[in-house]
Protein backbone atom coordinates (compact mmCIF):
# COMPACT_ATOMS: atom_id res chain seq x y z
CA UNK A 1 0.00 0.00 0.00
CA UNK A 2 1.35 3.43 -0.95
CA UNK A 3 0.51 5.47 2.14
CA UNK A 4 0.97 9.21 1.78
CA UNK A 5 3.88 10.84 3.57
CA UNK A 6 3.24 14.47 4.40
CA UNK A 7 5.17 17.03 2.34
CA UNK A 8 7.52 14.46 0.79
CA UNK A 9 5.59 13.82 -2.36
CA UNK A 10 3.82 10.67 -3.34
CA UNK A 11 2.63 8.63 -6.26
CA UNK A 12 -0.94 9.05 -7.37
CA UNK A 13 -2.42 6.98 -10.17
CA UNK A 14 -4.89 8.50 -12.60
CA UNK A 15 -7.04 5.50 -13.51
CA UNK A 16 -7.08 6.16 -17.24
CA UNK A 17 -5.02 5.54 -20.33
CA UNK A 18 -6.62 8.43 -22.25
CA UNK A 19 -3.59 10.51 -23.25
CA UNK A 20 -5.65 13.67 -23.72
CA UNK A 21 -7.08 13.53 -20.22
CA UNK A 22 -3.71 12.54 -18.71
CA UNK A 23 -1.89 15.48 -20.35
CA UNK A 24 -4.52 17.95 -19.11
CA UNK A 25 -4.28 16.66 -15.56
CA UNK A 26 -0.49 16.25 -15.52
CA UNK A 27 -0.07 19.91 -16.41
CA UNK A 28 -2.10 21.01 -13.40
CA UNK A 29 -0.70 18.66 -10.76
CA UNK A 30 1.65 20.02 -8.06
CA UNK A 31 5.26 19.05 -8.65
CA UNK A 32 5.49 16.86 -5.56
CA UNK A 33 2.86 14.49 -6.97
CA UNK A 34 4.25 11.77 -9.21
CA UNK A 35 1.26 11.22 -11.48
CA UNK A 36 1.01 7.79 -13.07
CA UNK A 37 -1.47 6.29 -15.52
CA UNK A 38 -2.80 2.78 -16.02
CA UNK A 39 -0.04 2.24 -18.56
CA UNK A 40 2.52 2.72 -15.78
CA UNK A 41 0.82 -0.11 -13.85
CA UNK A 42 1.06 -2.32 -16.95
CA UNK A 43 -2.70 -2.79 -16.70
CA UNK A 44 -4.02 -3.73 -20.13
CA UNK A 45 -7.51 -4.92 -19.21
CA UNK A 46 -10.77 -3.03 -19.19
CA UNK A 47 -12.66 -1.80 -16.16
CA UNK A 48 -16.34 -2.36 -16.86
CA UNK A 49 -18.29 0.84 -16.28
CA UNK A 50 -21.61 -0.58 -15.14
CA UNK A 51 -22.82 2.46 -13.21
CA UNK A 52 -25.87 4.50 -14.13
CA UNK A 53 -24.28 7.82 -13.13
CA UNK A 54 -20.94 9.53 -13.64
CA UNK A 55 -20.28 9.28 -9.92
CA UNK A 56 -20.88 5.54 -9.85
CA UNK A 57 -18.60 4.91 -12.82
CA UNK A 58 -15.80 7.06 -11.40
CA UNK A 59 -15.97 5.14 -8.11
CA UNK A 60 -16.01 1.77 -9.89
CA UNK A 61 -12.74 2.66 -11.60
CA UNK A 62 -10.95 4.10 -8.57
CA UNK A 63 -12.09 1.20 -6.36
CA UNK A 64 -10.89 -1.35 -8.90
CA UNK A 65 -7.39 0.12 -9.10
CA UNK A 66 -7.06 0.60 -5.35
CA UNK A 67 -8.34 -2.87 -4.53
CA UNK A 68 -6.25 -4.65 -7.17
CA UNK A 69 -3.01 -2.68 -7.06
CA UNK A 70 -3.03 -1.15 -3.57
CA UNK A 71 -2.15 2.33 -4.79
CA UNK A 72 -3.66 5.71 -4.06
CA UNK A 73 -5.57 6.75 -7.15
CA UNK A 74 -8.34 8.77 -8.67
CA UNK A 75 -10.61 8.24 -11.65
CA UNK A 76 -12.91 10.46 -13.61
CA UNK A 77 -16.09 10.01 -15.52
CA UNK A 78 -17.18 12.80 -17.79
CA UNK A 79 -20.39 13.38 -19.68
CA UNK A 80 -21.81 15.82 -22.18
CA UNK A 81 -25.36 16.76 -21.22
CA UNK A 82 -27.48 18.42 -23.92
CA UNK A 83 -30.64 20.22 -22.83
CA UNK A 84 -32.75 19.42 -25.91
CA UNK A 85 -31.82 15.74 -25.63
CA UNK A 86 -32.96 15.54 -21.99
CA UNK A 87 -29.39 15.35 -20.74
CA UNK A 88 -28.12 12.82 -23.27
CA UNK A 89 -25.58 11.47 -23.98
CA UNK A 90 -24.61 11.93 -20.32
CA UNK A 91 -23.11 8.84 -18.73
CA UNK A 92 -23.04 7.18 -22.17
CA UNK A 93 -21.02 9.96 -23.82
CA UNK A 94 -17.97 7.83 -24.65
CA UNK A 95 -20.03 5.05 -26.22
CA UNK A 96 -23.05 7.00 -27.44
CA UNK A 97 -22.95 5.53 -30.94
CA UNK A 98 -22.14 2.00 -29.76
CA UNK A 99 -19.65 0.02 -27.67
CA UNK A 100 -16.92 0.16 -30.34
CA UNK A 101 -17.66 3.64 -31.67
CA UNK A 102 -15.19 6.49 -32.12
CA UNK A 103 -15.53 10.20 -31.43
CA UNK A 104 -16.59 11.04 -34.97
CA UNK A 105 -19.45 8.55 -34.79
CA UNK A 106 -20.54 9.96 -31.43
CA UNK A 107 -20.57 13.48 -32.86
CA UNK A 108 -22.55 12.39 -35.90
CA UNK A 109 -25.19 10.85 -33.64
CA UNK A 110 -25.45 14.02 -31.58
CA UNK A 111 -25.92 16.08 -34.73
CA UNK A 112 -28.56 13.72 -36.04
CA UNK A 113 -30.59 13.84 -32.83
CA UNK A 114 -30.21 17.63 -32.51
CA UNK A 115 -31.33 18.33 -36.08
CA UNK A 116 -34.27 20.73 -36.02
CA UNK A 117 -33.68 22.00 -32.49
CA UNK A 118 -32.90 25.68 -32.03
CA UNK A 119 -31.69 25.17 -28.48
CA UNK A 120 -28.22 23.61 -28.50
CA UNK A 121 -27.37 24.49 -24.89
CA UNK A 122 -25.20 21.85 -23.24
CA UNK A 123 -22.76 21.32 -20.43
CA UNK A 124 -19.79 19.15 -19.73
CA UNK A 125 -19.67 17.57 -16.28
CA UNK A 126 -16.80 15.70 -14.66
CA UNK A 127 -16.78 13.68 -11.45
CA UNK A 128 -13.47 12.69 -9.86
CA UNK A 129 -13.38 9.80 -7.40
CA UNK A 130 -10.28 9.99 -5.20
CA UNK A 131 -9.32 6.86 -3.28
CA UNK A 132 -6.75 7.70 -0.60
CA UNK A 133 -5.73 4.88 1.72
CA UNK A 134 -9.12 3.24 1.23
CA UNK A 135 -11.25 6.35 1.74
CA UNK A 136 -13.21 7.80 -1.19
CA UNK A 137 -13.90 11.50 -1.78
CA UNK A 138 -15.72 12.98 -4.80
CA UNK A 139 -15.16 16.25 -6.65
CA UNK A 140 -17.35 17.77 -9.38
CA UNK A 141 -16.75 20.30 -12.10
CA UNK A 142 -18.95 21.56 -14.91
CA UNK A 143 -19.08 24.17 -17.64
CA UNK A 144 -21.95 25.45 -19.75
CA UNK A 145 -21.81 26.02 -23.48
CA UNK A 146 -23.41 25.28 -26.83
CA UNK A 147 -23.13 22.58 -29.48
CA UNK A 148 -22.23 23.69 -33.00
CA UNK A 149 -22.84 21.78 -36.22
CA UNK A 150 -19.34 21.89 -37.65
CA UNK A 151 -16.08 20.66 -36.19
CA UNK A 152 -13.54 23.32 -35.31
CA UNK A 153 -10.06 22.84 -33.90
CA UNK A 154 -7.64 19.96 -33.47
CA UNK A 155 -6.34 20.36 -29.92
CA UNK A 156 -9.02 18.42 -28.08
CA UNK A 157 -10.64 15.01 -28.04
CA UNK A 158 -14.12 13.57 -27.76
CA UNK A 159 -16.76 16.26 -28.29
CA UNK A 160 -14.32 19.17 -27.85
CA UNK A 161 -14.47 20.23 -31.49
CA UNK A 162 -18.23 20.92 -31.36
CA UNK A 163 -18.51 22.47 -27.88
CA UNK A 164 -18.21 26.25 -27.47
CA UNK A 165 -18.06 27.29 -23.79
CA UNK A 166 -20.18 30.26 -22.77
CA UNK A 167 -18.30 33.54 -23.07
CA UNK A 168 -16.00 32.21 -25.78
CA UNK A 169 -16.13 32.11 -29.56
CA UNK A 170 -13.76 29.14 -29.79
CA UNK A 171 -14.45 25.46 -29.27
CA UNK A 172 -12.56 23.49 -26.65
CA UNK A 173 -10.53 22.02 -29.51
CA UNK A 174 -9.49 25.50 -30.65
CA UNK A 175 -8.24 26.51 -27.20
CA UNK A 176 -4.72 25.59 -26.22
CA UNK A 177 -4.16 23.44 -23.16
CA UNK A 178 -3.42 26.39 -20.87
CA UNK A 179 -6.62 28.16 -21.92
CA UNK A 180 -8.72 25.03 -21.59
CA UNK A 181 -7.33 24.21 -18.16
CA UNK A 182 -8.40 27.62 -16.90
CA UNK A 183 -12.09 26.91 -17.48
CA UNK A 184 -12.82 23.25 -18.19
CA UNK A 185 -15.07 20.94 -16.22
CA UNK A 186 -12.22 18.54 -15.53
CA UNK A 187 -9.87 21.27 -14.35
CA UNK A 188 -12.55 22.64 -11.99
CA UNK A 189 -12.95 19.20 -10.39
CA UNK A 190 -9.18 18.73 -10.24
CA UNK A 191 -8.64 22.10 -8.58
CA UNK A 192 -11.04 21.00 -5.84
CA UNK A 193 -9.18 17.70 -5.48
CA UNK A 194 -5.85 19.52 -5.10
CA UNK A 195 -7.32 21.92 -2.53
CA UNK A 196 -8.57 18.90 -0.58
CA UNK A 197 -5.13 17.25 -0.60
CA UNK A 198 -3.55 20.48 0.56
CA UNK A 199 -6.06 21.06 3.39
CA UNK A 200 -5.63 17.46 4.55
CA UNK A 201 -1.84 18.04 4.71
CA UNK A 202 -1.12 15.53 1.94
CA UNK A 203 0.89 18.10 -0.06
Amino acid sequence: MNHITMNKGFELVFASRNKGKYNEIKRMMPRNINLLSLNDLNFIGDIKETGETLKQNAKIKSDFIFNNFGVNCFADDTGLEIDSLNGMPGVYSARFAGKTCNSNENIEKVWKLLAGYENTDAKFKSILSLNINGKTVFFEGKIDGKIIFNKRGTNGFGYDSIFVPNGYNKTFAELNLVEKNQISHRSEALKRLIIFLDKQKYL
